[in-house]
């Protein structure tokens, strides 16, 4: 007579009880149980990671008109000289005064986003730049090309500093780099578009081809509207406007667990009660007269912000016609098709950042970035100079040009607005990455409205020969100030400038390291 046979049931509280050869059913429905729960957990985990990534994706959407300007603008500009008859000063400032105009849209920005929040005050910067890219396709004068170039801007500055912002506090700790640095990937994209636009439409007459490359910058605008009706608020905003429930219900959709909604609503709601414990003194007052901590903070953001520009990055593509021009390509149209390949690199080696930025870390993307340009802006300086205007100038003028923006795009460009977007505490973050905004977009104007006659007296070679020495200097500043957050929850960096985390480089708390290699391989 075979006797029942008692076991621990698996660990599951029932014991497992099988009569001859056969097991009892309920360790079976046990197991099936346990199969289901972890079937519904991988289940959720991809929802998350499609919710989230559909959110960065569509939330960066404004980022191309940026990047579409820059490129475009590089070759329009040759059509409407021709069209327009503007002056050489002209040609400057159409071009630079976009980034200087855009540091309104980029001030505005941080107050509008505070009050409207920062769903809707991506709505406006696309609306915005729309009714500019209308005036400035149609304009018959170089006045009326300023107006549409003044909407334009400040469209861009809102677009820009709102989408790193709101891409950092929607998402997880682990993939905050990966997903913040969206936005410079699809600047980059912007500008391959551009590049792209200005090659395809150069066959067309000189009044009709420039017009049609700017109008078409009125396209990705229009796909926001669609995003608006998939994105959702961001939680943290939720928080300080006393709407907890729908920042929970956001919370859900873009964490993993349950355990892990809560910590991190735990953790935004004390950021939000130190927020209110200190309404009584203006945000603006604060960053104008900060603590030492805040002071840290806005050296780290604005600091970092400022070099991405006066490295020189928006002359090399700005520019690039006029650079490439220099080392003796002297045909319209070759000169456009070789842009697109600058494009091309660009776009490509941003991909890899992203890839990289969690895992890797900030601060080494930025170490191999800053040598990388430096190094590349000196031989591009010296290939200028020195080999003149031959095959071997040329060959090598285009390799260094795609070795500046490759270097960039695999460190400075994305880790400067991941930074920025991530370092200041919740009531500040709005308008202090608008301020770091505002110093990107004033440097970034300062260069591209003084490259033409900078060059014209020290040639061009010697004005890269001034960028490779400034970038040299950002190797430093990066050595020096720039911490290590990789790894860290938005309150765990807030807390690491005020000392209560070690502020060393690589390092990140073990749990936080686990989960970051735990969920960058899901990633």
């Amino acid at each position: 007579m075979n006797l029942p046979e008692v076991g621990n049931g698996g660990g599951s509280g029932f014991p497992a009880v099988s009569v001859g050869n056969k097991r009892n059913k309920y360790q079976r429905m046990d197991s099936d149980a346990e199969g289901n729960h972890q079937d519904d957990g991988e289940s959720r985990s991809n929802r998350t990671r499609k919710y989230v990534m559909a959110c960065a994706f569509f939330a960066s959407l404004n980022n191309v008109l940026l990047g579409y300007d820059v490129g475009v603008m590089s070759g329009a500009v040759l059509f409407i000289q021709q069209d327009l008859k503007i002056t050489e000063v002209q040609t400057e400032v159409l071009i630079g005064s976009l980034s200087i105009i855009s540091l309104f849209g980029s001030l505005a920005g941080g107050r509008t986003s505070d009050s409207i929040g920062r769903k809707w005050t991506m709505a406006l910067a696309a609306l915005v730049f729309q009714a500019g890219a209308a005036v400035m396709a149609v304009a018959p004068s170089f006045e009326v090309l300023m107006i549409g170039r003044t909407l334009a801007g400040i469209g861009i500055g809102l677009g820009v500093m709102i989408a790193p912002v709101y891409i950092a506090e929607i998402s997880p700790t682990v993939a905050r780099g990966f997903l913040t640095s969206f936005p410079e990937i699809f600047i980059n994209v912007g500008i391959l578009l551009g590049y792209v636009s200005n090659y395809a439409f150069s066959g067309l007459s000189v009044h009709i081809s420039w017009r049609i490359m700017l109008a078409v910058g009125i396209l990705p605008s229009v796909f926001i509207g669609f995003a608006l009706c998939v994105i959702p608020e961001s939680p943290r905003w939720l928080v300080l406007k006393g709407q907890v429930d729908r920042a929970r219900e956001v919370l859900m959709k873009t964490n993993e667990r349950d355990d892990e909604v809560e910590e991190r609503l735990a953790e935004i709601q004390l950021a939000a009660a130190k927020t209110e414990g200190s309404e009584e003194r203006p945000v603006w007052r604060e960053l104008l007269s900060p603590s030492p901590v805040v002071r840290k903070m806005l050296i780290v953001g604005f600091g970092i912000q400022c070099f991405q520009q006066i490295t020189g990055i928006d002359a090399t593509v700005y520019y690039s016609p006029e650079i490439l021009k220099e080392a003796g390509i002297q045909n319209e149209t070759k000169l456009l098709a070789a842009t697109v390949a600058v494009g091309i690199t660009k776009t490509v080696f941003i991909l890899f950042a992203t890839f990289l930025i969690d895992s890797v870390g900030r601060k080494p993307l930025l170490y191999v970035s800053t040598i990388g340009m430096t190094l590349c802006l000196f031989c591009l300086s010296f290939t200028l100079t020195f080999l003149g205007q031959g095959t071997l100038g040329i060959t090598f003028a285009l390799l260094f040009v795609c070795g500046n923006v490759a270097f960039f795009s695999i460190g400075m460009g994305p880790v400067c607005w991941v930074l920025t977007s991530e370092i200041f505490p919740l009531r500040l973050r709005a308008q202090a990455s608008a301020l770091g905004a505002v110093g990107n977009r004033v440097c970034s104007g300062l260069v591209a409205m003084s490259f033409l006659s900078v060059s014209r007296a020290i040639t061009v070679g010697g004005t890269f020969f001034v960028f490779s020495l400034v970038s040299a200097l950002s190797v430093i500043f990066v050595y020096m100030l720039v911490p290590e957050t990789s790894g860290k929850s938005l309150e765990q960096i807030e807390l690491m400038f005020q000392g209560g985390l070690e502020m060393k480089g690589s390092e990140v708390e073990l749990g936080d390291a686990e989960r970051l290699v735990r969920k960058n391989q899901e990633f």
